[in-house]
C-alpha cells in the first residue's frame, strides 16, 4: 500500500509507505487523499496526524514519475496541500529523517507540524536547476524568516530539524518530540484538535528590515556564485515576491519561474546528471537483489599517491585498512602523506581531531604479505605495467583467502590479462580510482570477461559506502573515461600543429566550462604518463596517428608542475600556469620543420573539434557495450574529467545540439588535411540515431 491509514485514540494516523523515501507518487498522493477525506468523514476522529513509514518522512517527488503523466495527475501535490490546509479537522505532520522537497512543501501545507531531531530538512530543487514548485517559496520565509528560508532554498543544502526549531521566532515546527515521534505527535494532536481557527502558514505575514538592500546584496552575490545556473537567481526573485505579493499572486509567480526554469538546456542537463547517477549503479543483467559479499577488512597494495588516496576512502567510511609496501621508506612516505592530509582537513575544520584518530587507528601498514591474507578486498595500486602487475597478482592469488576480492587500480591495462595471473578469475575486477583518489567522486568499475556478477554487486555497495559514483566499464584500452581522453588530447595536438597556442586551447574548453583544459590538464598529471601510452601505441599499432609536439616537450624534460615546467612555465611553491615562450618556439620550429603554414583557429573549432571527439569515441564505446547507456559515459565525464555539469555531459550536450548537427560538423572536420579523416567518420552507432532521428540518451 501506498499509504496506510489507522486511528489511535480519535486521532487518524495517515502514513506513507513507498519506499525508499516515500516518494510522492500519484498513487501515494492518492492514498493520503483519501486518508484526509475518510478522517474528516468519521465523527469519532478529532485530528489528523501525516506521517512516512520507514527512514523517511517523504523526499518530495517521486522521481520514477518524472516528466510522465502520473507526475501531474489529480491530486497532485498543489491539490494535495490544498486538502491539508482545507481540512475541517486539524492536520499534523510529524516529520522526520528525510522531509524534503514536496515533503517539505506537503508539511508546510498542514495546520501543524511536529519533528523527530536529526531530521534533515531542505528544499533542494535547486540542485536539479528548478525552485519549490508547491509554495515552498511562499510559504518557508513565512515560518523561518526571509534570510534563513532563502539560504535553503538557494543552496538545496538539509538542515537538521533541531538547529531549525532552536531559531528565534521560527515557526516551522510547533514541537520537537523526542522518543516516539507518531506517539507524540498523536499526544499533541488531541491537546489541538478543539483549538479554533485552524492556523494556516499562508496567512503568516513575512517581513525583513531592509527588503530593497537585503535582495540587491542576495541577487549580487546569487549570481556571482551561480555563474552559469539560472535557477539559484531565480529563487532569490520568488523568495522576494513572498514580500511583495499577496499569498496567491506569489504562488502564481513561483509556477510561472518554476516552469520556464523546467525548459532551460541547464536544468535539463542537472535532471539528466541527477537521473545518470543513480542509473549508473544499475547493471542491465544484474538483479538488484543480487547477494553481495561481505566486505569488513581491506587491503591496499602501494602505499604511494593512489594507495594512499585510496586507503583514505575507506578509512572516512570506518572500514579497517592494511596497507602493503615492499620497502620501509615507502610505507613511511605514504603514511605521513596520509597524515598531512588528515590534518589539513583538521586545521580547516572540515575534520575533528578525534575523528582524525579513529581514522588512524583503523589503519595497519605492513611489509609482510601474510599480514593482508584475511582481508575480503584487495585493491592493487602499484606502478602501470603488466610485468609488475603480474608478480602482485599471483602472490594474491597464493595468499589472500578465497572469496576475497581482488581489484586492480589500473588506469588502461587489460583486466582480463590480469585475472588470468590467478586461479579465480571470477574474483577479479577493475576499481580505477581518480587522482587524488581520496577527493574524487569516479570510479570506474572494470568488468572482466570472468568476474562473476555477485564481486560487481558487491564492488557497487562499497563505492555507495565510500561515497563515489560508481560507473561499469568493459574490458578495452582505456575504458570509458581515458579512451575517450586520448581522442580529445589527439585533437588538442593537433590544433596546436594547425596555429593555435596552449593557452589560445585551454581558454576556449575552459570558457565553454571544463575545469581546466587539455595542456594545464596534462602538466597537472605528468606529461610522461602520457609520452608512455604513446610509446607502447608505437609497439602495438604502428599505425596510430598523433602530434609530435608532446613527445618533443617530453624530451625536454618538461613533464608538467613536479619538474616545473611543462606545456607552461610554473614558479616554485605556486600551481599558475605561465605563457611559456620557449615551448611556443619549439611549436613553431615543429610546423616549419614538418613544412605546415599555419592557419587562425576559431575558439568554436577548438570547442568542437575536443567535445565532439568525445562523443565519436563514446559512440563507439556505446556501440561495442564498454558502456551499457549514455548516461554511464556522461556520469564518467562530470565527475571525473571536470565536463560542465550545466552541460549534462558529452552525450546530453550532444543531444542538445542535434545528432545531425554533430554528425555534419565531423564529415567537416574529416576534410581537414591536417586532421584523421578516418576518426572522423561518424561512428555507426552516431550515424543511425541521425538517420533515425533519434538522441543517445
Amino acid at each position: 500500500m501506498s499509504a496506510t491509514y489507522e486511528t489511535r485514540d480519535g486521532v487518524a494516523v495517515v502514513t506513507l509507505n513507498n519506499p525508499p523515501v516515500n516518494g510522492l507518487s500519484y498513487d501515494t498522493r492518492r492514498a493520503i487523499a483519501d486518508g484526509i477525506e475518510r478522517a474528516n468523514a468519521d465523527p469519532a476522529v478529532k485530528a489528523i496526524v501525516l506521517t512516512g513509514a520507514g527512514k523517511a518522512f517523504s523526499g518530495g517527488a517521486d522521481i520514477k514519475e518524472f516528466g510522465s503523466p502520473k507526475a501531474i495527475a489529480e491530486p497532485n501535490l498543489l491539490s494535495l496541500i490544498k486538502l491539508c490546509e482545507d481540512s475541517a479537522k486539524p492536520t499534523v505532520a510529524a516529520v522526520h529523517s528525510v522531509t524534503m522537497g514536496g515533503g517539505l512543501e506537503l508539511a508546510l501545507g498542514c495546520h501543524y507540524r511536529v519533528a523527530a531531531p536529526g531530521a534533515n530538512v531542505a528544499l533542494p530543487e535547486v540542485k536539479i536547476g528548478l525552485i519549490p514548485g508547491a509554495g515552498g517559496t511562499q510559504r518557508l520565509p513565512r515560518v523561518l524568516g526571509v534570510e534563513t528560508a532563502l539560504n535553503m532554498i538557494v543552496s538545496g543544502e538539509p538542515v537538521k530539524s533541531e538547529l531549525l526549531a532552536g531559531l528565534p521566532g521560527q515557526k516551522l515546527f510547533d514541537k520537537l518530540v523526542e522518543g516516539d515521534l507518531v506517539g507524540g505527535a498523536v499526544a499533541f494532536a488531541k491537546e489541538i484538535a478543539d483549538k479554533r481557527p485552524l492556523p494556516l502558514v499562508r496567512n503568516l505575514k513575512v517581513s525583513h528590515p531592509n527588503p530593497d538592500a537585503y535582495f540587491q546584496f542576495a541577487r549580487n552575490t546569487v549570481k556571482a556564485m551561480a555563474k552559469n545556473f539560472p535557477a539559484p537567481p531565480k529563487c532569490v526573485d520568488a523568495v522576494q515576491t513572498a514580500l511583495t505579493m499577496k499569498f496567491d499572486d506569489g504562488m502564481r509567480a513561483e509556477r510561472e519561474i518554476f516552469m520556464a526554469l523546467m525548459l532551460t538546456p541547464e536544468c535539463k542537463a542537472l535532471r539528466h546528471a541527477f537521473f545518470g547517477e543513480r542509473a549508473a549503479s544499475k547493471i542491465p543483467d544484474v538483479p538488484e537483489d543480487t547477494p553481495v559479499r561481505k566486505i569488513t577488512k581491506v587491503a591496499v597494495i602501494g602505499a604511494g599517491t593512489m594507495g594512499g588516496g585510496i586507503s583514505m576512502n575507506f578509512l572516512n567510511a570506518g572500514i579497517p585498512v592494511t596497507i602493503l609496501e615492499t620497502k620501509q621508506e615507502a610505507l613511511d612516505r605514504g603514511l605521513a602523506t596520509i597524515r598531512k592530509n588528515y590534518e589539513g582537513q583538521v586545521k580547516k575544520g572540515k575534520l575533528k581531531a578525534d575523528k582524525y584518530e579513529q581514522r588512524m587507528a583503523l589503519l595497519k601498514p605492513t611489509l609482510n604479505v601474510d599480514d593482508i591474507a584475511d582481508a575480503d578486498l584487495v585493491i592493487e595500486a602499484v606502478f602501470e605495467e603488466m610485468g609488475v602487475k603480474e608478480q602482485v597478482f599471483k602472490k594474491l592469488d597464493a595468499v589472500v583467502k578465497k572469496g576475497a576480492i581482488l581489484a586492480s587500480n589500473t588506469s588502461t591495462l587489460d583486466v582480463d590479462k590480469i585475472a588470468a595471473f590467478t586461479k579465480r578469475p571470477q574474483d577479479v575486477v577493475g576499481m580505477h580510482f581518480f587522482s587524488p583518489a581520496n577527493v574524487m567522486k569516479l570510479l570506474e568499475v572494470v568488468r572482466g570477461a570472468k568476474t562473476a556478477k555477485d564481486v560487481l554487486a558487491t564492488v557497487m555497495d562499497v563505492a555507495k559506502k565510500i561515497r563515489k559514483t560508481a560507473v561499469v566499464s568493459g574490458v578495452c584500452d582505456g575504458f570509458i573515461g581515458n579512451r575517450m581522453i586520448e581522442q580529445y588530447s589527439r585533437q588538442a595536438g593537433y590544433l596546436l600543429d594547425e596555429g593555435c597556442t596552449p593557452q589560445q586551447v585551454d581558454k576556449a574548453i575552459e570558457k565553454f566550462g571544463f575545469a581546466m583544459g587539455p595542456f594545464r590538464m596534462g602538466d597537472l598529471a605528468g606529461n610522461d604518463i602520457g609520452w608512455a601510452i604513446r610509446k607502447r601505441r608505437a609497439v602495438e599499432r604502428p599505425d596510430f596517428r598523433y602530434s609530435k609536439t608532446a613527445d618533443l616537450l617530453c624530451e625536454m624534460g618538461r613533464f608538467g608542475q613536479k619538474t616545473g615546467a611543462g606545456w607552461y612555465d610554473y614558479k616554485p611553491g605556486k600551481r599558475d600556469a605561465i605563457r611559456s615562450e620557449l615551448v611556443e618556439k619549439m611549436i613553431e620550429d615543429y610546423r616549419k620543420e614538418a613544412g605546415i603554414a599555419p592557419r587562425k583557429v576559431s575558439d568554436d573549432e577548438i570547442v568542437q573539434r575536443l567535445v565532439y571527439s568525445l562523443v565519436n569515441e563514446a559512440a563507439r564505446i556505446l556501440e561495442e557495450g564498454i558502456a551499457s547507456k549514455a548516461s554511464d559515459i556522461d556520469m564518467v565525464y562530470l565527475t571525473g574529467y571536470g565536463f560542465p555539469l550545466w552541460r549534462g555531459g558529452p552525450m546530453c550536450y550532444a543531444d542538445s545540439q542535434g545528432l545531425f548537427n554533430v554528425a555534419q560538423a565531423m564529415k567537416r572536420f574529416a576534410k581537414n588535411p591536417r586532421d584523421d579523416a578516418k576518426f572522423w567518420q561518424p561512428a555507426p552507432l552516431l550515424a543511425k540515431l541521425v538517420a533515425d532521428g533519434k538522441t543517445f540518451t
